[in-house]
This record gives structure tokens, sequence and C-alpha cells, in this order.
């Protein structure tokens, strides 16, 4: 039986990129400030990271689906000119109210459910008891808790404001909290 490996699963929006809102053109796309050297210090260290990100705007009917393909193609051109990648991708494309019928839907993968790490998980030999969440959002570390992996909190994007004002209310609480993508992976690669 091939053991499954640890890996590092990053939201999208407010981690890895700036919180803008919903992405609508190619140009809002903007990594964030030593995002794309935290991610390298993970490939250097041969840990997987894979995106994991709600993106209900497509099921809103704010971008097309051509835009988000562009956009996650910008994000690894990015991500390459610093000799860094990610292993894989995941998003949701559902929200209850959504415009076009297809995406209209309560799904397992729209967060905090786990379904997004549960499939990469599947797909890509992983283990999410062993692995990490990371994101700005306390529906990242409320889905850490519910596959069992170690959840990180970000203050960049939302992080800040959900730690000030979402977190003292909920009893589910980030096992870490960084100033942003570099502090958690240097928290990582010290566990």
């Amino acid at each position: 039986m091939t053991k499954l490996k640890s890996a590092v699963f990053l939201d999208r929006d407010g981690t890895i990129n700036e919180q803008m809102g919903y992405i609508n053109h190619t140009c809002r796309f903007q990594l964030l400030p030593g995002a794309a050297q935290a991610i390298k210090k993970l490939n250097d260290a041969h840990i997987p990271v894979v995106v994991v990100s709600n993106q209900s705007g497509l099921a809103r009917g704010y971008f097309p689906e051509e835009l988000l393909v562009a956009v996650h193609e910008k994000m690894h051109t990015l991500l390459a000119e610093e000799g860094a990648k990610v292993d894989a991708i995941y998003y949701c494309p559902h929200h209850p109210e959504a415009k076009e019928e297809r995406f209209r839907e309560s799904c397992n993968c729209r967060k905090p459910k786990p379904g997004l790490i549960l499939q990469a998980s599947k797909e890509l030999g992983l283990d999410p008891e062993k692995s990490f969440v990371v994101g700005d959002r306390w529906s990242d570390i409320k889905t850490a808790a519910n596959c069992g992996a170690t959840s990180i909190l970000v203050r960049t994007g939302y992080g800040r404001g959900d730690e000030q004002y979402i977190g003292p209310q909920q009893t589910i609480q980030p096992d870490f909290k960084a100033d942003d993508l570099t502090g958690a992976v240097d928290w990582i690669l010290k566990q």
C-alpha cells in the first residue's frame, strides 16, 4: 500500500493573491508580496501545494469559466517566474443562489465543507490528517477541522478582520496564526 503524503492546501484570494472581491479580469490578479517565495519553500521541501478555492462569482454569473481558467494560468505564470508552482487547483463553482442552474446546488465542495480537500486527497494520494490548510477566512479554519487537517489563519486578505471580529465567537480556532503566507510556511516547515 502506498503511503499517503502530507500537503499544504492554500486558499487563493487573500492568501496567495490580493483580496479584491471578485476577480473579474486578469489584471486584478496580483500576487501578495512573498507568496511565490513561500510556495517555493514548500516546493523545495517536496511538499505538495494544492489550491482550494470557493469561486461563487462563477455561479453568480459575475465572470465566465474561461476567465477563471485565464486567472489560474496567470497565477501559474507569475509563480513560475519566481521558481514556484502549485501542484493542483480545486475550486467550488457552486452557490445555492447561482444564476446558472448547473451551479445552483448545496454541494460538499463549498468551504467550509471538506469536499475539495477530500477530492484532492483521493486523486493525489494525500493524507488530510497529516496536512495543513492555510487561509484568510474562518471558513478555511472550519474546512481544516472538517477533514482533520492542521489550520493556519493568515492575517492577509480578510484574515486580520476575521481574527478580530469573527474569531472570538467561534468554537473552532486555528492551530496557528501568521501575518502572511511566509510566516505560515515557516511554521509548517518546523513541524
